[in-house]
């Protein structure tokens, strides 16, 4: 369809330096860009130079403020969607715009750059090889539970956001989860001069946080690292599932049917798995699956 191109920009997300090329000269081409805050945006635009009219466009926007950046584009201009920082789209409206564009057959082009969730995981160096992104934990209520509970279960790093008044919380509820020895990582003021990264264990962390040691200002990144348990230690490259020494396949599976039982009568599946992990003695996190 003819329309115009919404250019999905990454900004720095603390140290300006870190845009790319290809963003200022997008920047400096595009009719309009639809910004988070644009008093933020109006920062970077002056160090590079950059004149394009802003507006404001973000979670809490007036529903016509979406239909006014779509008739834009169906009208052939193009347009530039930035947040305060980092790639548009990741826990932000950005998705829903895009989705919408793209549904209608406009073109969307992303231009790479910066990013709090890789740079978290670079920089803590315990994410492992596979892991998740949850973005912002629901507040509270079951929805949080029941996320919790599977980040607990899974053995692969997690990546959340927070902001800093609940993030004391966040670290009490993930080792109440994922058990007091679950590595971790608080990364805030990320590519900032008081960049900090904060390693332990959950249980480490937590206490440092309810001491005082640390300073709660700005939005954090919290890592959850990979867990490897015993079992799949002594099972790498095996393809085998259950306990170093322990119990064969068929015991995990009765478990893991004993879980299911238990969901299927009321109980939720947490307390179901350690229940059973308690009663056999194997991982509960073995015994956590999500069919």
């Amino acid at each position: 369809m003819a329309g115009g191109t919404l250019y999905l920009v990454a900004t720095p997300i603390g140290h300006l330096a870190d845009i790319t090329f290809r963003a200022v000269e997008v920047l400096r081409d595009v009719p309009l860009i639809a910004a988070e805050d644009t008093r933020v945006t109006r920062r970077l635009l002056a160090r590079y130079e950059i004149r394009t009219r802003t507006v404001s466009f973000h979670a809490r926007s007036d529903p016509d403020r979406s239909l006014e950046l779509l008739a834009h584009l169906r009208g052939g201009d193009d347009l530039a969607l930035v947040t305060d920082a980092g790639t548009p789209g990741i826990s932000d409206p950005g998705e829903d715009l895009a989705g919408r564009w793209a549904s209608e057959g406009g073109r969307v082009v992303a231009i790479p750059g910066a990013s709090a969730v890789l740079v978290a995981v670079a920089a803590s160096g315990i994410a492992g090889p596979r892991w998740t992104f949850d973005g912002f934990l629901p507040r509270k209520g079951r929805e949080r539970r029941e996320r919790l509970a599977r980040i607990g279960a899974d053995e692969r790093g997690c990546v959340i956001f927070e902001a800093p008044r609940r993030l004391g919380a966040t670290i009490a509820d993930l080792r109440a989860t994922c058990g007091d020895d679950r590595p971790a990582a608080i990364c805030r003021e990320l590519t900032k001069v008081h960049e900090q990264v904060v390693r332990g264990t959950l249980a480490e962390i937590d206490a440092r946080l309810a001491a005082g040691e640390m300073p709660i200002l700005g939005e954090a990144v919290i890592v959850v690292g990979w867990y490897v348990s015993a079992d799949h230690r002594a099972d790498a490259g095996s393809g085998a599932v259950g306990t170093a020494g322990g119990p064969p396949d068929k015991s995990v599976q009765a478990a893991l049917a004993k879980v299911e039982a238990l969901v299927r009568a009321g109980t939720p599946r947490g307390s179901a798995a350690r229940l059973v992990a308690d009663e056999t003695g194997l991982a509960r996190r073995l015994l956590y699956r999500v069919e």
